[in-house]
């Protein structure tokens, strides 16, 4: 794509918190453009205008209307990169739709599994289309992750907490699991421990990783995300923390990746080498 083309997006899961956030910030920018949106097929606001859903002024298209799920969309638009908050199961089903129509797919959904990333990657391979599944948007969560694998060298103890709002479908989050298969590059096993351990109530240890890492799930009302990873050794403690305060702190990775994906011709886990390349 020249560099000087606009860059067309269609938004799946526009009615929610992600979706909302993506079209603030795509529509602050110049090179980028949204030319449709879908949520839940039959959903009350199939055939609002966008701005009227989302109170955002639309430049150049303000008369979008929402589409009645995917194939509708691609009736009346021609987007290059579907950028996808829904569900596990559709987000895959779209994913795999869209690199089969050349359209690049972002997938920001949580709880994808393994064999979905790798028929992902395998479509993403044979069409020599870019793809992204982005477990996380926030530059400082990608950092946080991308501390965690270093660290894991040099730590044979770790365990992840990440909290979550009140109402996640899925535990661990998206960021835990992406945070754990990290820890594991370093190729090692966790958290060897010296006794036989007990659990007075299950599962009070938390998820134990093939690895040995631990992984604690806390839902709680009132916040949207935060996550520690813990690494221990003799004496001293290393907690890497992350806060998410709102969704504003994810428009730049969503444009990031925006950006990014146009350039890809594979899939590609996580924002840390688009951001190594802005470096």
């Amino acid at each position: 794509m020249p560099a000087d083309q606009v860059i067309k997006v269609a938004i799946a899961g526009i009615n929610g918190r992600m979706g909302r956030t993506s079209v603030q910030a795509i529509s602050n920018a110049p090179d980028l453009q949204i030319v449709g949106a879908f949520g839940k097929e039959g959903a009350h606001y199939v055939g609002k205008s966008l701005s009227g859903l989302t109170g955002i002024s639309i430049p150049n298209k303000a008369d979008i209307l929402v589409s009645n799920g995917f194939s509708d969309c691609l009736a009346h638009s021609s987007p290059d990169v579907l950028l996808d908050f829904t569900e596990a199961k559709s987000s895959f089903e779209y994913g795999v739709a869209a690199i089969g129509k050349k359209i690049r797919p972002i997938l920001g959904t949580s709880g994808i599994p393994v064999e979905h990333l790798e028929k992902l990657k395998e479509a993403a391979s044979r069409e020599k289309v870019g793809a992204l599944v982005v477990p996380n948007f926030s530059i400082g969560a990608v950092f946080m992750m991308s501390v965690a694998r270093q660290a894991a060298n040099f730590f044979d103890n770790v365990e992840i907490v990440e909290t979550h709002k009140l109402g996640k479908k899925d535990a661990p989050s998206g960021t835990a699991m992406h945070t754990a298969r990290e820890i594991q590059k370093s190729g090692k096993t966790f958290n060897v421990s010296p006794i036989k351990e007990t659990e007075l109530v299950a599962g009070a240890r938390g998820a134990t990783m093939p690895n040995g890492v631990h992984v604690h799930s806390i839902r709680l009302p009132s916040i949207l995300s935060l996550q520690e990873v813990m690494f221990g050794s003799e004496g001293e403690l290393l907690t890497i923390r992350h806060d998410s305060f709102n969704t504003s702190c994810f428009a730049r990775g969503i444009l990031l990746a925006i950006r990014s994906v146009i350039k890809l011709d594979a899939l590609e886990i996580g924002l840390e080498k688009s951001m190594l390349g802005k470096a």
